[in-house]
């Protein structure tokens, strides 16, 4: 049985291998173990590839490359226009050579995929992943909003898997939770989580592309007015983006050096090592996240998230119990939550533990099963 996956993942040379985006590669070498061969159909960027970029393990998983679109100057929209007969013309191809259909949104090959299989009948298996904000509170691009009322409507006659419980959504909408754990690493989580304590320096961590929308910036605000309470905390960015330059100034102006490290995109061994370390995970996002997966990572090991409150990440952590969900753009509440762990070190330690039990979750085994179940597979 073949599968045929269309994203927008990214995808780069190094030393003349293809990598590609570490969580989707991890996650869909797994996924490849349910079916004779996985063709991923996804962009190639001529970009040096970062250091998170991983190959391809599976040895039944087939890379075909299309050119990236996107962007939002005119050049980059009517880039958007001319890749899109590539994209149909791939999709097309590998859409009658394959059984089932995985496509991840939002993106605009995903909307341009939904748009295919909306018109087509082959093949009756499909499942897409919505992975942005399936419930916005705010203004977002009208390709998001238009991809959202498709999928809602059932015009690609799929399952579509969202982040979150939302309500009156119609029985094709169905919750999921998005893997990022091994058993090996959710093991080694527990052990090296179990054996932290919230004691000074606090160490705060955040994971992502440092820009303003994810909160790199309003991080090391925090930071700043943690300093100004008298409490001795270290943060840990990882990750790149546009505003690494910008920001490693402003740490430097603020004489914050001793403080704040911007580590730079690392592969994921390193950051489970700083997982291991930090008690809080920080992530003042304001974007259109969906869960992000880097809060289950550190859970894992025992961090506890506070992070924006957006999307579905209050209500996971609610059920959870572990962490505060707080307007992204509310310093002093960030501040506060912080010191109030530091205050309390116990219900740190509880929502840490809690965390830990909470990360099971997000393993490949149990995703795997839930996979069998949505698209009718037989149990292994």
């Amino acid at each position: 049985m073949r599968l045929l996956v269309v994203s927008h993942t990214e995808h780069f040379r190094r030393d003349g291998v293809i990598v590609g985006w570490g969580p989707t590669v991890r996650e869909l070498g797994r996924l490849a173990g349910l079916f004779d061969e996985l063709v991923h159909v996804a962009p190639l960027h001529a970009e040096v590839a970062p250091a998170s970029a991983l190959p391809y393990e599976a040895p039944n998983v087939r890379y075909v490359p299309v050119r990236p679109a996107g962007g939002t100057s005119i050049g980059a929209k009517l880039g958007v226009l001319s890749a899109w007969m590539e994209y149909l013309r791939v999709m097309h191809r590998e859409l009658g050579r394959c059984d089932v259909v995985h496509v991840r949104c939002p993106s605009n090959i995903g909307l341009l995929a939904i748009l295919m299989l909306a018109l087509r009948r082959h093949p009756r298996r499909r499942w897409i992943k919505y992975a942005g904000n399936w419930f916005p509170t705010a203004p977002e691009s009208l390709s998001y909003s238009l991809q959202r009322w498709l999928l809602a409507r059932g015009a690609a006659r799929s399952i579509v898997t969202v982040n979150g419980n939302w309500p009156n959504q119609p029985a094709h909408i169905r919750a999921f939770l998005n893997p990022c754990l091994s058993d090996e690493e959710l093991r080694e989580g527990a052990a090296r989580g179990a054996a932290k304590r919230l004691s000074p320096p606090v160490r705060l961590l955040f994971v992502g592309r440092i820009e303003s929308e994810k909160g790199a910036g309003r991080a090391v605000d925090v930071v700043e007015g943690l300093r100004r309470e008298g409490i001795d905390a270290r943060l840990d960015l990882v990750g790149d983006g546009p505003d690494r330059t910008a920001l490693a100034a402003r740490i430097a102006s603020a004489g914050l050096g001793d403080q704040v490290r911007l580590l730079g995109s690392l592969p994921r061994p390193a950051v489970n090592d700083l997982y291991a370390t930090a008690h809080i995970l920080l992530f003042p996002s304001s974007s259109s996240e969906g869960w992000p997966k880097v809060l289950s990572e550190g859970m894992a090991y025992g961090v506890v998230p506070v992070a924006g409150r957006v999307s579905s990440i209050p209500q996971y952590l609610q059920t959870f119990q572990s962490g505060r969900a707080l307007d992204p753009n509310d310093r002093e509440a960030f501040i506060e939550a912080i010191s109030s762990y530091v205050r309390e070190p116990v219900r740190w330690s509880e929502q840490s533990a809690r965390a830990i039990e909470a990360a099971a979750g997000f393993t490949y085994a149990r995703y795997l099963a839930a996979v069998r179940g949505i698209l009718d597979l037989e149990p292994a």
